[in-house]
């Protein structure tokens, strides 16, 4: 196969995963905490549109990346006030946030760009750019690895790096420090860490405001990194695919990065595919190749999930008796 071809395949699948990376990781700390996150689509929709209003505002990335964070931590403990601080239903209070967001800025983004919802395209000095072009330039040459590796790996933008980068952070925060084993048991038996005299709630409000940041990040990405600009609806189900991945990942850092990159892949495959004739097939119809990626997902998790065990006090409220 031409090294060149599965050089641009995996880069594509690097980018691609990026955002799902960063909203699984956001999703694996509110969920280790006991607290169902459903809203990863509405907040990351959110902070998208966060995202693009500053930059075409402001023309700052900075202020931009800001926003969207500040979005995302803000839309968490909402969540957070609805089933932490009252014992809300927490699948509801998400599937809220995910109408709220999808209604809410294409009305913010008509009122304020009169674009249909979208934002103005954003400069290129707003937008993240790649780095480290020269490394790219010079590994080329060698024989087959130049191209795979320079393409696939070299040559990113920092968001992407960072967001690889957050998952050995996250397994070292949830399983080599004190705040992470704290975490880890409010979201299998919050009574014995109510007993032993740490807040459950101060625990659950710390995952969920980690949990905003970095479904900022991903959303930002969308904007700064992957498009020009917002437009209405342009997570397209990734925060739920990032839901699947943490489910198939078994709540754990390494294994959600590793179905990130898988749903990652076959996204990137989809797009190659698209107008490609199959022989003794034909031309796939494109709507056949754009649903690919979300078939997977539902196949996947279809013959998993019945295997995942989940953390045992995810989905229950907890409020101290007074």
């Amino acid at each position: 196969m031409d090294e060149t071809l599965i050089a641009t395949v995996l880069a594509s699948a690097v980018r691609l995963a990026t955002p799902l990376v960063l909203c699984a990781l956001a999703g694996l700390f509110s969920e280790r905490s006991g607290v169902v996150d459903i809203g990863l689509e509405g907040k990351m929709l959110f902070a998208a549109f966060a995202a693009g209003a500053m930059g075409a505002f402001t023309g700052s990335t900075t202020l931009a990346l800001l926003a969207a964070m500040l979005v995302g931590v803000l839309l968490s403990s909402l969540h957070g006030l609805a089933c932490v601080s009252y014992p809300g239903d927490q699948v509801v209070s998400g599937v809220a946030l995910n109408i709220i967001a999808a209604g809410l800025t294409v009305v913010l983004g008509i009122a304020w760009f009169a674009q249909g919802g979208q934002t103005p395209p954003l400069s290129v000095d707003v937008r993240v750019q790649a780095h480290w072009q020269w490394l790219v330039a010079a590994v080329q040459p060698l024989p087959w690895l130049g191209p795979v590796l320079g393409q696939s790996l070299l040559g990113h933008n920092l968001l992407v790096y960072c967001a690889y980068a957050l998952v050995p952070v996250a397994w070292y925060v949830l399983y080599r420090t004190r705040f992470g084993l704290r975490l880890r048991a409010v979201g299998e038996n919050p009574q014995m860490v109510d007993a032993a005299g740490v807040s459950v709630q101060r625990l659950r409000y710390a995952a969920l405001a980690i949990n905003g940041l970095l479904c900022g990040l991903a959303g930002s990405y969308l904007v700064l990194a992957q498009s020009a600009n917002f437009s209405p609806h342009m997570t397209a189900g990734r925060g739920f695919m990032a839901l699947a991945a943490l489910i198939f990942g078994r709540w754990k850092p390494w294994g959600a990065l590793g179905a990130c990159l898988l749903f990652g892949l076959l996204d990137a495959i989809a797009m190659r595919l698209q107008g490609v004739d199959i022989p003794g097939v034909g031309a796939v119809p494109v709507q056949a190749i754009q649903a690919l990626p979300y078939v997977m997902t539902v196949v996947l998790l279809a013959g998993f999930v019945g295997r995942a065990v989940a953390p045992a006090a995810l989905g229950k409220p907890y409020l101290k008796n007074r």
